[in-house]
């Protein structure tokens, strides 16, 4: 591979091959990441949800736990991920009628040598994973979408945030 030492895939070997960053030398610093995801769904499905009326129970509560407990296993998920010890994990839901469906947005932080982008990303998907698992008896069309990155700080490469179509973070 050539380019400049920025230019080259960190994830990659000199033989090509796939290694585990060494963060070793990288000085500790608050991070933070948030992740964004929806899910969309029936109507009468999102209804049952806010009334805690589905068959498996909580809906919200099981899958805001079901994140939080990914982001903390996603060096088990992810092989190049460093496991890291996370400082705080939130996870939380908005109902939109407008999709209809739930928004959810999940940011983990934690002080370290390496950010939390893959364990707020996890942390999203496998939210919004559980509501699915949760509420399909009802409704097996839901569409799992835009999960992606929101915004996050720290580390060398400092602050990033996406902006939406009208420059604003999501």
């Amino acid at each position: 591979m050539t380019g400049k030492p920025q230019d080259r895939l960190s994830h990659v070997a000199a033989d090509g091959t796939a290694r585990m960053v060494d963060v070793g030398l990288k000085p500790d610093t608050a991070r933070m990441a948030r992740a964004t995801g929806s899910i969309t769904m029936t109507l009468a499905t999102l209804d049952a949800i806010q009334a805690n009326a589905m068959a498996k129970g909580d809906v919200l509560g099981v899958a805001r736990l079901a994140g939080i407990m990914a982001a903390k296993r996603t060096a088990d998920l992810i092989p190049l991920c460093h496991p890291i010890a996370l400082t705080d994990v939130s996870v939380d839901f908005a109902v939109d009628p407008s999709l209809p469906g739930i928004r959810v947005s999940a940011v983990a932080r934690t002080v370290g040598k390496t950010g939390v982008e893959m364990e707020a990303l996890s942390a999203a998907t496998v939210a919004l994973l559980t509501i699915y698992d949760m509420a399909k008896a009802m409704d097996r069309s839901m569409v799992i979408g835009e999960i992606a990155l929101a915004e996050k700080t720290g580390g060398a490469s400092g602050p990033y945030a996406r902006l939406d179509g009208m420059g604003v973070a999501p």
